[in-house]
């Protein structure tokens, strides 16, 4: 298992470090900078708050902002990438997904360049934007795209090594980083894996698959099942994909029920890719958590993972109603 904080700080009164994951991406794009002369960054007038700012200080020759205007930003991304740069492009997830789709399938990812888009500002914990910047369908769009590989950081160590993986990967990927501030998990000797899931607690009663901002309650909840008697393996599928087959393989045939939980529609999610996997290889039961046919509302982070049924009290009475159905 992968070095963490331990789990005790996630379940008790003990002070927990917490930071967005999209800081981390804009510390971790200066120290590529300062190391590649290759890497350009563009930003769709938005580079305060996804954290690119920096970058545009430090290399000035090296970011392009190019207004609010998503799709060139996308076109633009392709043809610099065309010329051998490897190129980082960031906006909301709203933005970056959602409006450029035609652009990214047909520029980016027909050709298989090295176009590596950045959304900020994703999922329910959006917060008091609402449910016009809430992007909770960006996972579908772009894991059913070929070539385009997602993924979605648990927490600003994992977030910092990705973005270091996807820049000396190539290709295209998609990297979904939060706005709220959420608790460090892994130590800094984490090691980050493409298509590779982390087994962050073991247990053989069920087995909780998280991502992002997810997995953090998905360990507190497993804490708490345990006072019950319910030893819960909780895993860490940052890597949507390619997913890791051979991690939830191993987890339906060990502890028999699956339980995922995303800040994202189910439809298209992560859970529709753990079912996919699991559905071909060895049915259990499973239950999904996330927003299920709905927008979000504004409110805090916290407030909106409680009230739509993501936060670790939910996960453990979903938990308990997944043990009655494997029973």
């Amino acid at each position: 298992m992968p070095s963490t904080q331990t789990l005790a700080p996630l379940a008790c009164d003990s002070p927990v470090k917490i930071v967005a994951t999209r800081d981390a991406y804009g510390s971790a794009l200066l120290e590529l900078g300062a190391k590649r002369d290759d890497i350009v960054v563009l930003d769709a007038d938005l580079s305060g708050s996804t954290k690119t700012k920096a970058f545009s200080q430090a290399y000035p020759a090296r970011f392009f902002n190019q207004g609010v205007a998503e799709a060139n930003m996308m076109g633009t991304a392709a043809g610099m990438a065309s010329m051998g740069y490897t190129v980082f492009a960031s906006s909301f997830a709203m933005f970056a997904a959602g409006k450029p789709w035609e652009q990214i399938r047909q520029s980016i990812c027909v050709p298989e360049l090295n176009v590596k888009i950045c959304a900020t500002h994703a999922g329910l914990t959006v917060g008091e934007d609402g449910k016009s910047h809430q992007m909770l369908e960006d996972i579908t769009l772009m894991r059913v795209i070929p070539q385009m590989r997602v993924i979605v950081p648990a927490d600003a160590v994992e977030a910092a090594a990705a973005v270091r993986a996807v820049a000396e990967t190539d290709g295209p990927f998609y990297v979904r980083l939060s706005r709220a501030s959420t608790p460090v998990i892994f130590a800094e000797d984490y090691k980050f894996e493409l298509g590779k899931g982390a087994i962050l607690r073991e247990g053989t009663d069920l087995c909780i698959a998280a991502c992002g901002v997810c997995v953090a309650p998905a360990l507190q909840a497993a804490e708490e099942l345990a006072k019950s008697g319910v030893e819960a393996r909780v895993i860490n599928l940052a890597t949507i994909d390619p997913i890791d087959r051979d991690l939830i393989l191993d987890s339906a045939e060990r502890c028999g029920a699956i339980l995922t939980v995303e800040e994202h529609q189910i439809r298209g999610g992560l859970g529709d890719a753990v079912a996919q996997v699991v559905v071909h290889g060895k049915p259990v039961p499973m239950q999904m958590l996330g927003m299920d046919n709905a927008f979000g509302q504004s409110g805090t982070a916290d407030e909106l993972l409680a009230h739509y049924g993501l936060d670790a009290p939910a996960i453990v009475a979903r938990s308990q109603e997944l043990m009655q159905r494997k029973a």
